[in-house]
């Protein structure tokens, strides 16, 4: 199975590693499914973890990003979207769907109501992290 997984869900799977999304972090460290990635995903990553009330509210220290980068990086593979897509508003949004485009992924796995909205985007469906960790 091919999958995009939002950057909250693996931002998530870094603070809440006993919760759903640690399993889904578990089953891509485990190889039970392969993870598409983009360098604009990362980014979205570096900036999240990088705001001040993560870093106090959840100690994240800079050596906790590397490795989940590092760690995506790893287990994940690198796509380079052939075409940009504007469906969402916002366009971070956006960037998970070209690269489950660009992938042919399955699905894209979220918490984001605004993609999760959605249902599907040409054929790949986006799924609560629930629904994906049924799936499997």
């Amino acid at each position: 199975m091919q999958a995009v997984i939002d950057a909250e869900v693996l931002v998530s799977a870094l603070i809440k590693r006993h919760g759903t999304t640690g399993q889904v972090f578990r089953a891509l460290r485990d190889r039970r499914f392969q993870a598409a990635y983009t360098t604009e995903m990362l980014i979205e990553i570096i900036a999240i973890l990088g705001r001040e009330k993560f870093r106090s509210r959840y100690h994240i220290q800079p050596e906790d990003v590397i490795a989940l980068i590092n760690f995506i990086r790893l287990r994940g593979e690198l796509v380079i979207p052939a075409q940009r897509v504007r469906v969402r508003s916002d366009p971070k949004d956006n960037i998970f769907l070209e690269a489950a485009l660009e992938a042919n992924a399955d699905c894209i796995v979220s918490g984001d109501a605004h993609l999760l909205e959605l249902g599907s985007f040409e054929g790949i469906i986006n799924l609560k992290v629930s629904a994906f960790l049924v799936r499997f």
